[in-house]
């Protein structure tokens, strides 16, 4: 679902239980965009994955597709999908930084569906080559280069 975590934003301010709830435009115009949202597909571990990653100011995303025939038409339908918004801390972070963590973020969540497996990662930003080229990466940045480097040999990035 395309802006998924803009969308889902919010509900995400429900979540506190000292406020009172309140159905505003914006949350009802958000609940019918979920109500019609595409359907899950079971996955087939025979065929390949397609992993999609996003993230902008206010959250991270990603969701795993699958291409299968259905009713004799292939058919790219959801896995699954995760999304959180951006802590205050990721909110000084440039871009880069933000795409990177969203791969790392799904890599981490994802590992039961990916380990293994091969799959494209659809991404509009190379964060894995960020990560890859930079001079002195700190601590957290050598975290999240291993931690997509246990993934690389079975991933394949498309933009």
């Amino acid at each position: 679902m395309k802006n998924f975590t803009r969308i889902a934003r919010s509900f995400y301010k429900l979540c506190d239980q000292q406020k009172v709830y309140e159905m505003t435009e914006e949350r009802v115009k958000a609940y019918e965009e979920f109500k019609n949202s595409p359907f899950i597909l079971i996955p087939d571990w025979k065929l390949p994955f397609k992993m999609y990653i996003d993230a902008c100011g206010e959250g991270l995303g990603s969701a795993i597709h699958q291409t299968q025939i259905i009713n004799d038409k292939p058919v790219e339908g959801q896995i699954c999908f995760i999304s959180r918004q951006i802590k205050p801390t990721e909110e000084r972070y440039e871009v880069r930084k933000i795409e990177c963590l969203s791969l790392v973020l799904a890599l981490e969540k994802l590992h039961c569906y990916l380990d293994g497996t091969v799959f494209d990662l659809i991404t509009d930003f190379n964060a894995v080559k960020y990560v890859y080229n930079m001079k002195t990466p700190n601590r957290k940045i050598m975290r999240w280069k291993i931690s997509i480097k246990n993934h690389r040999g079975s991933m394949t990035i498309v933009h």
